[in-house]
């Protein structure tokens, strides 16, 4: 009850999200089902027409989306737009706004540019998604949210409504850092699992056998049974691009490297997806990866 209170104290409240892609899509879609008002804009152009199909209204530009929108959401797709984005917001009047970033960038992204926001009286978040454009639209994604207490509490009635795994994990930035903690998780997961493949395959095992005995197995995990029909060549829809996972790695690298740990996993993995890329897949699911390297023995 508590929750559905507090999604309803938001209905009058104005949401801008920046970044219409798969993520900001289906984000627009959810809000907009929970009753808010949201407003899109995209770096490309957004006509009125694709807007109305989302169920939402479409702004002409950065100035107009944040006159319109109390809390102003960013999905985009790495720290070169994040940058441009929030210089494009800097000039536009800002004071009183709650800008949340759901992109997944480097922690000093938000961090770096804080100072320059506060001045300017608007606050900042870091809130990261896990999880993709089918999950986000049942509200059943991951939420790593850095910042403020006040700031948390003023868009927690929104997380509520996307997200069903809500962590306020500290300080601006800490929610990126979560966010890339998970993803080396899961870029573990395929990296391994491309591995006992192929050792497996030489050993004399079948493609099929292997996957069956990993499945019922204690190493399965929902993550990796939900692709099982992409690495079986079953079906090509996509649920998150390799292309995708090699910017994240990417960012996980230069953070490793700036930090000084070493992360040989996940170097391994970043160059199975790279490689996966570069022989023309990078638009493909990416547990295409696996795939190829299970097709190869």
């Amino acid at each position: 009850m508590e929750k559905v209170r507090r999604v309803e104290s938001m209905a009058d409240k104005r949401i801008g999200i920046i970044g219409l892609g798969r993520m900001g899509s289906a984000m627009a879609r959810r809000l907009g089902d929970h009753g808010l008002h949201v407003t899109g804009w995209t770096r490309s152009g957004l006509p009125p027409d694709q807007a109305a199909a989302m169920g939402i209204e479409s702004a002409p530009d950065l100035a107009s989306l944040c006159q319109s929108s109390d809390i102003i959401i960013l999905a985009l797709l790495d720290d070169v737009a994040v940058h441009a984005v929030l210089d494009g917001l800097a000039g536009t009047a800002v004071h009183g706004k709650l800008i949340v970033d759901t992109s997944t960038v480097s922690p000093q992204t938000l961090r770096s540019r804080a100072a320059e926001f506060e001045r300017s009286g608007a606050a900042l978040l870091d809130a990261p998604i896990s999880g993709g454009p089918d999950m986000l639209l049942a509200g059943k994604v991951g939420l790593y949210i850095g910042g403020r207490e006040e700031d948390y509490r003023r868009f927690l009635p929104v997380a509520e409504a996307l997200s069903d795994r809500i962590h306020h994990v500290g300080g601006l930035g800490d929610g990126a850092s979560a966010k890339l903690v998970n993803n080396m998780m899961l870029m573990g997961l395929w990296q391994s699992m491309k591995e006992a493949l192929q050792l497996g395959g030489k050993a004399g095992l079948s493609r099929d056998k292997m996957i069956a005995i990993l499945s019922g197995s204690p190493a399965a995990s929902p993550a990796m049974k939900a692709r099982l029909p992409v690495v079986l060549g079953e079906t090509s829809a996509v649920g998150f691009p390799v292309s995708g996972v090699v910017k994240d790695a990417r960012v996980v690298r230069d953070l490793a490297g700036a930090l000084g740990v070493a992360i040989p996993a996940i170097a391994a993995s970043l160059a199975s997806f790279e490689a996966t890329m570069e022989a023309g897949f990078g638009e493909a699911d990416l547990a295409t990866m696996v795939r190829l390297a299970a097709e190869t023995n």
